[in-house]
């Protein structure tokens, strides 16, 4: 009853007054259970601490894959500009919701997915339920909806880049079709990357050969690291962490 008071409160309201690594946003109540663990400092606590390194006011921020924005919002305040990409329109919705509770103007937001070109993909929610996280190319259940998509080559020569230093990736298991588009680009910017993977999502069989290609294709960055347990190297990306879980890895110039 208490919960379900507050998140009436809240609503009533138009906001959740919250925190992301400490710092106080208005964010959208229909997430409050969400809002409510990034505030008590127990998500990702490791993703604030990358923002926090590579981001500046003279440099810009590429988010593919933003959801609701916890990034994006915090990002926001640190970087020049963000440009994010969140295909789910639900999750959208929310993103641009946010944005506006905290009147952000320096963030361009795309309802667009990355994809092999422009045309319309399936995806939906792993856990059937859109706008919660999962939601992906891999995925095309009843519940699902469809996506405008776009090329990386489309989408990088319309705007300019240069200033990029940082790129979070977090597509729910589309990175492996997705990244490389970006590799050349990658190669001539030399931003650091975040990349989420989801090895989980392939078949037990491809999951060894899609990490061991994503390492070889990587391999012209000087350092990878698993935040969370500290493993660097091609033994991180191709081990029993990396094949079974989710883990996110940063990819840098440097240490």
């Amino acid at each position: 009853m208490l919960t379900q008071a507050r998140k009436m409160f809240y609503r009533a309201r138009g906001y959740y007054a919250g925190t992301l690594n400490g710092e106080p946003f208005r964010l959208d109540p229909y997430h409050s259970k969400f809002w409510r663990k990034a505030s008590a400092g127990n998500w990702e606590p490791e993703t604030f601490a990358i923002l926090d390194e590579h981001l500046s006011p003279q440099q810009d921020y590429l988010d593919i894959g933003a959801w609701i924005g916890p990034t994006v919002l915090y990002a926001a305040r640190r970087a020049r500009h963000v440009w994010c990409f969140e295909p789910d329109p639900v999750a959208y919705r929310h993103l641009v919701w946010n944005l506006e509770l905290n009147d952000i103007r320096n963030v361009s937001a795309f309802s667009i997915a990355l994809s092999d070109g422009f045309g319309i993909a399936r995806m939906a929610s792993a856990h059937g339920e859109a706008g919660d996280s999962t939601s992906s190319l891999l995925k095309d259940g009843s519940h699902g909806t469809d996506a405008l998509t776009i090329g990386w080559d489309q989408f990088a020569n319309a705007v300019n880049l240069s200033q990029v230093s940082l790129v979070k990736m977090d597509i729910e298991g589309a990175e492996f079709s997705v990244l490389p588009s970006l590799l050349p680009w990658l190669k001539k910017a030399n931003p650091a990357l975040f990349l989420s993977t989801h090895a989980p999502y392939l078949s037990a069989e491809n999951r060894a050969t899609a990490m061991n290609k994503l390492s070889e294709d990587l391999a012209f960055y000087h350092h990878c690291r698993d935040p969370l347990t500290g493993d660097t190297g091609k033994s991180a990306l191709t081990g029993q962490r990396a094949l079974t879980q989710f883990p996110t890895f940063l990819f840098s110039a440097n240490v």
